[in-house]
């Protein structure tokens, strides 16, 4: 294993959220434990793991949904799903959702151990996430953006990069002269050029009133997502 990697165990059940800490603190890891979706999230903001065991079944969320949170916000954790389930889709439902291991209930601890292990060896060579808000998934790595009818979106190279740069920090404001140094580099470009791309970003997005996603304007200042 590695030494000192930091675990994050998320399970409701309180026998098999000790039992998992005792041994995997006997095996030299650094955990922290969370009963609930919201208790992972505080958890997540306050400090940074290295593989999360994230149960599927918890009393305010699912663990799929975490797990795609996680994802969207690019945190570089592995993570590990526990489920009672079976089923082919719910596997194939848990990788998409951007788990890198699965294993179902009931397991052996010798085998979770080991698995933790594995994940933890691998730790800061995660493939850069899929973001995906409101149907939509934006890939990095191959460059493209499915709608939610997983028809492939054209953006130019610029709105693409655009588009990333929020996404990649949603929920911040972005001033104009970040959007541009992020984006246009050294380049010369008048800073309303941004705010003609975030519209042009709007109209291939469909972006309505109703639309169950924002790019806001933040008067004076740029852009949030």
């Amino acid at each position: 294993m590695s030494p000192g990697a930091r675990v994050l165990i998320v399970e409701d059940d309180e026998n098999l959220r000790l039992a998992l800490q005792d041994n995997l603190e006997d095996e030299g890891y650094a955990v922290r434990t969370a009963a609930s979706a919201s208790d992972a999230r505080s958890a997540l903001d306050a400090g940074a793991f290295d593989v999360i065991v994230l149960d599927i079944m918890l009393p305010d969320a699912d663990g799929y949904r975490l797990c795609s949170e996680i994802r969207e916000r690019a945190l570089p954790v592995r993570v590990l799903m526990l489920t009672a389930r079976t089923l082919e889709d719910d596997l194939v439902r848990g990788f998409e959702a951007g788990a890198d291991d699965y294993l179902t209930k009931p397991y052996r601890l010798r085998e979770l151990l080991a698995r933790v292990g594995s994940l933890a060896r691998r730790g800061g060579t995660v493939a850069p996430p899929v973001y995906r808000f409101a149907g939509f998934a934006l890939d990095p790595k191959a460059r493209t953006l499915l709608g939610p009818d997983l028809a492939p979106l054209t953006l130019t190279r610029t709105e693409f990069d655009l588009l990333l740069v929020l996404l990649r920090n949603c929920g911040s404001a972005m001033t104009r002269p970040q959007l541009l140094s992020a984006v246009w580099g050294d380049v010369v470009v008048d800073e309303r050029t941004v705010d003609n791309f975030v519209s042009s970003l709007k109209r291939k997005l469909g972006w309505h009133e109703r639309a169950p996603f924002r790019i806001h304007t933040i008067r004076g200042v740029g852009y949030r997502m």
